[in-house]
């Protein structure tokens, strides 16, 4: 790389950027223009180039003699190069020709060798033939001099003789088999084949019969000799299939019944008792020989087969599938899942009497397994149980606001269908392990359904169905005071937003409540069925049932709403009462008034009964804010009426007064008794005072404090005032 001279310190510019590959002039003017201005640039860069001029002259000079003697130096090189063509030429075609013979050699030797390989794959075709020959002639041999003795290798006086003779033939004839395989296509093997297709029907037929002969006589040896022949050429699956055919079947045909299983209400359990004793009933010997059984001894276990799996399986659901058909139709879902359970139940207890959790595996994995289980036909099922479920909680639902059953739990009728719904989801008559997603989901479900029809009754204006008055009677502890309401919760006046009573919105109350203190109860009997199943994650269970109880707990604002304007409306309707007080003393030579008015007992009420029925339903602290909110509306309202009625007496006595002036003496127009005593506008003055003062007293038997009631203050305010003026004009 190319080392510029080193310039001035004072240099705007790094002489190293020059000698970059994207070197741009335009970008440089740029970046050096932000240093200094044009004319330092220029002065810089005449200096730089001033420096370049002189390292390049240096440069030359130290290399002179150089680049002098290099002209010299090649001189005559041109007649050098033209003496060396002539050898290298020749030196080529030495090197080519040689080549040439290696390659020779070496295709020859190639060729030699493959002729060799052929040679040695015709040998190995051979010998394979040979091995086949003879072992096809010493097979025949073993029978010919069975034959000879007049008897077959079944006939042989002993039985065990005749499973060594067996075993010795099919050690033969697993390696006839396998130089067979190797010699396919040969044409010798062809006319061998005949004779190995003798062998082979002769040997199965042996084994047959001998297997047979040994499990009905439960010789263990003969049984232990036939089976290690059959493993000897690769034929355990035949000896497994013949087990089923031989053994299993007939006694599948005698227990699988369809008239037996239905003659009894526990026909179907008595049939899978029954096909369970099979195994250990009739096959001991060969759970004992193939190491199936505890008294195995290993060193005569014949490994390989597994006989529960792939002979007794297999011909059980056969012979169900086939004979009971019915088992598996979902139209009654009881009855579908009583069948289910007890099928389950066989299954697991037939598992158990695997020699293994290999074998285990290997159940699962069998292709009846899955079939048997893919017969039921369980979203059927799921389906029934839905529409019965969520049809149950959609009836209630149709029927509105409905007062529970006596004795129950909650207080709307619809509240414990809910309830009812979301434990028969995880019942022991109804809930299904493989279903648990499905019943997962339908819980979340009706948590939702539950809380929109909530939301529903709250925000629109119910049926007539939905704003029955529940009938349910109260708690004792309030059923002493309850015959005081004289004024029934049938709902309120006409223009409320709805007609749910106090004692409807108490109850929602009350169920949103105690279904929200369930939710453990719920989660706890979710968690059990989940874990049967191996289900490990319950963080995402708790927060979805932590979010249906937030989804409850949502209506809750909207009910205190509708609390509070329902008993704000029905208390207002009797404080505009208020209006009416100067009607009752103008003019009446009524007596001073001691006592409250009578409307107000009736404006009360309505929060009386507010107490008494949410007694033991909400917490108090519920009813009291209920309280306090419907208070300070009607507060602020009943100000505004009482305001007006002392504004209109105030005008009006201010206006007897200038008539008074105006009459001089004329006594019939002024408000003062016969008697000269207190005047009706004092009296008007007075009851108002004592109205709110009854009312304050009230507020205090609520629980609640008169401060804690927006305005009120303000209004006590007001009557003192006119209180004031009534004893001033008495």
């Amino acid at each position: 790389k190319m080392n510029l001279p080193k310039g001035p310190e004072s240099l705007c510019f790094d002489k190293d950027v020059f000698m970059k590959d994207d070197f741009d002039v335009d970008q440089f003017v740029a970046e050096c223009r932000k240093q200094v201005q044009l004319e330092e640039m220029r002065e810089d860069l005449e200096l730089y180039y001033k420096l370049l001029k002189t390292a390049m002259v240096e440069l030359i000079n130290k290399d002179y003699a150089d680049f002098v003697n290099l002209s010299t130096n090649l001189v005559g090189m041109d007649k050098a190069l033209n003496q060396l063509s002539v050898p290298l030429g020749q030196l080529r075609e030495e090197v080519m020709s040689l080549r040439l013979c290696v390659s020779e050699v070496i295709q020859a030797i190639d060729n030699q060798l493959s002729k060799q390989e052929d040679l040695q794959k015709k040998k190995v075709c051979v010998l394979r033939l040979i091995q086949v020959v003879r072992s096809v002639e010493k097979i025949e041999k073993i029978l010919h001099s069975q034959n000879s003795k007049e008897s077959s290798a079944l006939e042989i006086s002993s039985p065990l003789l005749a499973g060594q003779i067996l075993e010795r033939i099919a050690t033969e004839f697993n390696q006839l088999q396998f130089h067979a395989v190797q010699s396919k296509g040969m044409p010798l093997l062809d006319k061998v084949r005949p004779r190995i297709a003798g062998i082979t029907s002769m040997l199965q037929q042996s084994l047959e019969g001998l297997l047979i002969e040994g499990l009905q006589t439960s010789n263990v040896d003969m049984v232990r000799h036939c089976l290690r022949t059959y493993a000897t050429i690769d034929k355990t699956r035949d000896a497994e299939a013949l087990v089923g055919q031989v053994l299993v079947k007939p006694y599948m045909d005698q227990v699988i019944v369809e008239e037996v299983v239905k003659s009894s209400p526990n026909g179907l359990q008595l049939m899978y008792s029954r096909l369970l004793e099979f195994v250990p009933h009739h096959c001991r010997l060969l759970r004992e020989v193939t190491g199936g059984a505890i008294s195995s001894d290993k060193a005569d276990i014949v490994p390989g087969y597994d006989f529960l799996v792939n002979s007794v399986w297999p011909e059980m659901i056969k012979g169900i599938e086939e004979r009971l058909a019915y088992l598996f139709n979902p139209g009654n879902p009881d009855i579908f899942f009583e069948r289910y359970s007890v099928s389950m139940e066989f299954v697991r207890r037939f598992e158990r009497q695997c020699s293994s959790q290999a074998s285990v595996k290997r159940l699962r994995v069998h292709p009846s397994y899955t079939s048997f289980h893919n017969k039921w036909n369980l979203p059927v099922y799921f389906q029934l149980r839905y529409k019965e479920i969520a049809g149950s909680l959609e009836n209630a639902i149709s029927d509105g606001l409905e007062a529970a059953p006596a004795g129950s739990a909650y207080h709307l009728q619809v509240s414990e269908v809910l309830w009812s719904c979301l434990v028969r989801c995880w019942s022991d008559k109804v809930y299904l392990s493989p279903l648990a997603h499905r019943f997962w989901k339908l819980t979340l479900q009706l948590y939702s359904r539950y809380a929109k029809f909530l939301n529903e009754v709250l925000t629109k204006t119910p049926s007539p169905e939905v704003t029955k008055e529940p009938t349910r009677p109260l708690p004792s502890s309030a059923s002493s005071t309850s015959s005081r309401t004289s004024l029934d919760d049938g709902g309120s006046e006409s223009g409320s937003p709805a007609s749910l009573s106090t004692k409807q919105l108490v109850y929602i109350a009350a169920d949103i409540q105690k279904l929200q203190e369930q939710i453990p109860e719920l989660s706890e009997m979710v968690r059990q069925r989940l874990e049967a199943i191996g289900f490990k994650n319950f963080a995402i269970v708790e927060d979805a049932l932590a979010d249906s109880k937030a989804c409850l707990s949502s209506s809750i604002p909207t009910l205190s709403t509708r609390m509070t304007q329902h008993l704000t409306e029905r208390c207002c309707r009797f404080l505009k009462s208020a209006s009416e007080v100067p009607r009752l003393y103008r003019r009446t030579n009524k007596d001073l008034p001691t006592r409250a008015s009578a409307y107000m007992d009736n404006a009360l009420r309505p929060l009386h009964q507010l107490l008494t029925d949410s007694t033991g339903l909400v917490t108090p602290s519920t009813a009291q804010e209920w309280l306090r909110i419907a208070l300070s509306d009607c507060t602020q309202r009943y100000y505004e009426t009482i305001s007006e009625v002392l504004s209109s007496v105030r005008k009006m006595e201010e206006s007897l007064k200038r008539l008074k002036q105006a009459r001089k003496g004329a006594t019939a127009a002024t408000t003062a008794g016969a008697n000269g005593g207190p005047t009706d506008d004092s009296k008007i003055r007075l009851q108002l005072a004592l109205d709110v003062e009854y009312l304050g007293e009230q507020i205090q038997k609520m629980g609640l404090q008169p401060s804690e009631i927006s305005m009120f203050s303000t209004l006590m305010d007001l009557v003192k005032e006119a209180r004031e003026l009534a004893e001033q004009n008495q």
